[in-house]
């Protein structure tokens, strides 16, 4: 098989670049702009393209498939090549559900935690000795990539994005796998420059569980309201297993569920990694794994790669770095800090870094998100609005969107630096949320000026 991506250097593009290469495929590729890892990556393989730059002569006729990345443009000149000369052309999911359509697929769907869920799923598989395939989110420890493909794997475990599939397909991506086991962790409304209302973006949920396949099942969060909602308008369909919280206690900052009269000792924490636990017990269940193998494997899970990640810590202080940047997945993080570590200080900085997230008309959903922060800090690179064409705001605006005139705004990432370098964080945790870099601050070198 000869494939050639559009935009191979996205992380999930270079991922699935790899696992075909690695599958016995011959891959080519182009991108206007490679950044790392993805470059060396895809050097390491011996797939990275030559310069950067699209070059339409690379589309050839004897091309078996062509595979679309979000980055590229509806006008890029080797699309418009491949659709001129007639190839296939797929988007991302597109290619994953044709690689796992002969499989068993657990797609693992929701506004937040789809991430965790996947890796855990993943990290009790492995340790049970199963064969299976895997798309997922995030880098895992004992996982060379995000991406994983072979001829025999009997299951496939997909971590389902709602948002669109490529330039050219406008379908969620999650609709495009076809479950046959659904997970839902949960729905808060999110991308709203694609789902405008918030009852739009529900209604992608609800299309997401009337397509698990035939004899499929649906695993949802019971404690979730909107979701609860729709899952009890649904007709007939596939078989729903709702999960809620465990029996659990927190000890000296370690968190144990107990199970049967039996506890078991975690290395993550949190009511959501609690939650997203019993969601990836069900998955594991239904695919042969009973409750006492399951929570002994998970013992061993240490979390995915920016989810609660710690940075650096001693006996009275701990940073964190987290990917929350949404309303739902903040308050979810603040909320486990503080619940792990209730004698000591929290300071919270956030960066809102997405469309949705610097969206004035969105921005008042972060309404009382940080209160629970004894400290608050909102930051903005003043170079993001630049980079996505967006009226940036003063302090004042996000202050009376987040209903807190005590948060500390930065848009400059020295001056928030500066900040920052200057906390006493003795008896004190710093939780560094965002989605991107904080305007390229170096948390490693910030960690050893503070601990």
């Amino acid at each position: 098989m000869r494939v050639h991506f559009i935009a191979i250097g996205g992380s999930a593009m270079h991922n699935l670049a790899i696992a075909l290469h690695k599958k016995g495929f011959i891959v080519t590729g182009s991108d206007d702009v490679l950044f790392e890892p993805s470059a060396s990556r895809l050097k390491k393989y011996d797939i990275l393209p030559a310069q950067e730059g699209w070059d339409p002569e690379k589309i050839t006729n004897d091309l078996d498939a062509v595979i679309l990345g979000m980055h590229a443009r509806a006008d890029n000149p080797e699309l418009l090549k491949a659709q001129e000369l007639g190839l296939k052309i797929y988007s991302y999911p597109d290619y994953i559900y044709e690689q796992s359509k002969d499989k068993l697929r657990v797609v693992i769907g929701g506004s937040h935690g789809k991430t965790t869920i996947t890796s855990m799923i993943l990290h009790v598989l492995q340790q049970a000795g199963k064969k299976f395939d895997y798309l997922v989110g995030a880098q895992l420890e004992g996982f060379e990539t995000m991406v994983g493909l072979s001829h025999d794997a009997p299951v496939m475990v997909i971590e389902g994005d709602e948002y669109l599939a490529s330039p050219i397909d406008r379908r969620p991506k999650f609709h495009i796998y076809k479950a046959n086991i659904g997970v839902i962790s949960g729905i808060a409304w999110d991308h709203i420059n694609v789902f405008p209302t918030f009852e739009n973006y529900i209604d992608q949920f609800k299309i997401f569980a009337d397509i698990i396949e035939p004899n499929g099942k649906l695993i949802y969060c019971q404690a979730d309201d909107v979701l609860n909602k729709m899952v009890g308008s649904l007709t007939d369909g596939a078989e729903k297993l709702p999960y809620n919280l465990p029996d659990y206690s927190i000890n000296n900052g370690v968190t144990s569920v107990n199970v049967n009269g039996k506890s078991y000792e975690l290395q993550v924490f949190g009511e959501h990694n609690l939650l997203n636990m019993q969601a990836a017990r069900l998955v594991c269940e239904a695919l042969d794994i009973n409750a006492d193998e399951f929570y002994t494997h998970i013992s061993s899970f240490k979390g995915a790669a920016r989810r609660l990640e710690v940075i650096g810590s001693n006996n009275n202080s701990t940073i964190f770095k987290d990917f929350a940047h949404s309303p739902s997945k903040l308050t979810a993080t603040i909320d486990a800090v503080k619940k792990q570590f209730p004698d000591r200080k929290l300071i919270a900085c956030i960066e809102l870094h997405t469309f949705s997230s610097l969206n004035k008309d969105f921005l008042n959903e972060y309404a009382g998100t940080l209160d629970k922060a004894d400290e608050a800090i909102v930051f903005i690179d003043r170079k993001t609005f630049e980079q996505k064409k967006m009226e940036p705001y003063p302090a004042e605006t996000v202050k009376n969107a987040f209903a807190n005139n005590n948060l500390l705004f930065f848009n400059n990432p020295s001056d928030l630096l500066y900040h920052l370098q200057q906390l006493d964080i003795n008896n004190a945790n710093l939780l560094m949320m965002s989605s991107g870099n904080f305007g390229g601050i170096d948390l490693l070198l910030l960690k050893n000026n503070l601990l």
